[in-house]
């Protein structure tokens, strides 16, 4: 009560509020206008705008536009290699104030664990932090995770502050087939959020997968597959990764027709991107320079975001709602000079102040040691399946090679840009490893190997030499886990991601140069991908078509059915 007296009485100018906006101008996401006055502020509320106001503290954002705080409405932390807190300070400045995560990256290696995790951490966090349960541990039943979670796990889960509702769900043929796991999950969350992931699906299977109550997509990947979703009711977010790109492709769509109805994310996006490009801040840039009306850019930043995930008390700079304002150059530049997230100043002494939580997951990688001669594709036909890369998307293409058989083996051919792959079961449940090859790397020589593999994160590898594919790979379990370059029998670069095999427990400038070191290394190798190590993270995750591969091997994801 006294606070809601005190929020009035500021309102009013009764009393001077907490803090003030002074010079700055608001962008209306509703009406589109840039409004004079004013900004006050009680506690974590805007209190009052569009007029003079007193206030304890007074911040002078003269010559700046003051925009609602940015939500990216579906990514993966870990995907940023850096623990939650380390990702707070990382992208709040640039005027992220809320993060949707789904943290089955780190599910899939320690189960609900990994989750609880997540939610004492977002308690923490300067940034508002909600945390989806996630729906697929494992994504489907073709690949080894560390851990399975089905509804009774997610019972268990649910009820937390940080809780919006049921993470993407990918095993979209398990919706359609009404696997009876997959139904406990649905029901479960009957008449709450659920996300979606189900790239390509259309016609009556589209149908299908939205009437069981499924509501967002962050899959689509060309207008036309993004405008048959939208006008079957799902909100399609817009993703700008650090692998998966759809902005290009999906921004003539966004209008400020549609933009209530689609919103921005980055899905899976690392410090080095984030540091040489931006987060969502860049992502508004690129929609207004491809010509994205503003207030359409803006409105889909934020918004459109509060109201697809149902969040009533922020998305707008006005009375009565969640103080979260960026305060940006100019609305086509959108460089954050100041952010305040739920009332407070975000600068280092605020970062400073936030309490601390032990990292978890710890000495997860216990893969087999394995040799030169593991990493041969035994076979007595020349005809191959390959993986064929898709830059800039974790669609794949299912090709078809005549490769000789050479001593019983199938070697790699740089000169033909066909890599060996491999993923090596590293959870200590049964060793497996399956091996194929892959075009689009260009590599002529060496490995790069990983943990981040998605979504079951076994040890994943790509090479020329065996030798050195074995190199990589067992040098993973001794900085456990990570990225390891290798060549000529020597490690060229390495990140170790001791948590989970997944985050640093260093800073994010610190992994940010690492990445710069692991991108130098692997372009020493020929490699001509920009963004190699999530590139391969995906060619492991068989819900995503077309052809990838799993511990147990090539996985035909159009007819879901491991290649025997």
């Amino acid at each position: 009560m006294a606070d809601l007296e005190r929020r009035i009485a500021q309102a009013r100018a009764e009393q001077p509020a907490d803090l003030v906006l002074r010079g700055g101008r608001v962008l209306d996401l509703v009406t589109g206008e840039l409004l004079e006055g004013d900004v006050a502020i009680c506690g974590d509320t805007v209190v009052g705008t569009c007029d003079f106001y007193e206030g304890r503290e007074t911040l002078d954002v003269t010559g700046l536009i003051l925009v609602p705080g940015f939500i990216d409405t579906h990514l993966h932390i870990e995907s940023s290699l850096v623990t939650p807190l380390e990702f707070d300070r990382c992208v709040l400045p640039r005027g992220v104030t809320t993060a949707i995560c789904d943290p089955h990256e780190i599910a899939n290696v320690i189960g609900a664990e990994g989750i609880r995790y997540f939610q004492r951490a977002s308690a923490l966090t300067l940034m508002d932090i909600k945390v989806q349960l996630s729906s697929c541990v494992p994504s489907s039943h073709m690949e080894t995770a560390g851990a399975r979670l089905g509804a009774d796990d997610l019972a268990g889960l649910m009820g937390h502050a940080s809780g919006l509702g049921l993470a993407e769900f990918m095993n979209y043929p398990g919706v359609l087939s009404r696997d009876p796991d997959v139904m406990a999950k649905l029901a479960l969350f009957a008449g709450g959020h659920v996300d979606g992931h189900c790239p390509l699906l259309s016609g009556r299977d589209l149908n299908a997968y939205v009437a069981a109550g499924i509501r967002t997509e962050h899959e689509a990947t060309s207008a036309r597959e993004a405008k048959e979703k939208l006008q079957k009711g799902m909100r399609v977010l817009i993703r700008e990764g650090s692998v998966s790109k759809d902005l290009h492709a999906l921004q003539p769509l966004l209008t400020e027709r549609t933009a209530p109805y689609m919103c921005l994310c980055t899905d899976d996006r690392n410090p080095l991107d984030i540091a040489e490009h931006g987060h969502l801040d860049y992502m508004i840039r690129e929609l207004i320079r491809f010509g994205t009306p503003p207030l359409a850019a803006y409105r889909a930043a934020s918004l459109s975001a509060a109201e697809a995930f149902g969040l009533k008390d922020r998305g707008l700079i006005a009375p009565g709602l969640r103080a979260d304002i960026v305060a940006v150059d100019s609305l086509e530049g959108c460089h954050a000079k100041h952010v305040i997230c739920g009332g407070q100043v975000v600068d280092d002494a605020a970062f400073s102040a936030r309490g601390s939580i032990a990292p978890v997951g710890r000495a997860s990688v216990k893969a087999p040691t394995v040799a030169a001669q593991d990493f041969r594709a035994r076979a007595n036909k020349t005809e191959t399946d390959v993986i064929g890369i898709r830059p800039g998307q974790i669609l794949t293409d299912h090709l078809h090679e005549t490769i000789e058989v050479v001593d019983g083996d199938k070697p790699p051919d740089p000169a033909r840009d066909l890599a060996r792959i491999a993923v090596i079961e590293r959870h200590g449940i049964n060793g497996n490893i399956a091996t194929g090859f892959v075009r689009g790397f260009g590599m002529q020589a060496g490995a790069i190997s990983a943990t981040v593999c998605h979504d079951h994160h076994n040890i994943v590898c790509v090479g020329i030499g065996y030798d050195d594919m074995a190199l990589a790979a067992n040098r993973l379990a001794e900085i456990e886990g990570g990225f390891v370059v290798a060549s000529g029998g020597r490690i060229l670069a390495e990140l170790p991601l001791p948590v989970a095999g997944l985050m640093s427990l260093e800073p994010f400038e610190v992994v940010r140069d690492s990445l710069m070191d692991l991108r130098a290394a692997a372009r020493s190798l020929g490699v001509v991908l920009e963004e190699p190590f999530l590139q391969l993270a995906f060619l492991a995750l068989p819900v995503i078509p077309a052809l990838k591969i799993t511990d147990r091997g090539l996985v035909d994801v159009t007819r879901f059915e491991i290649i025997s």
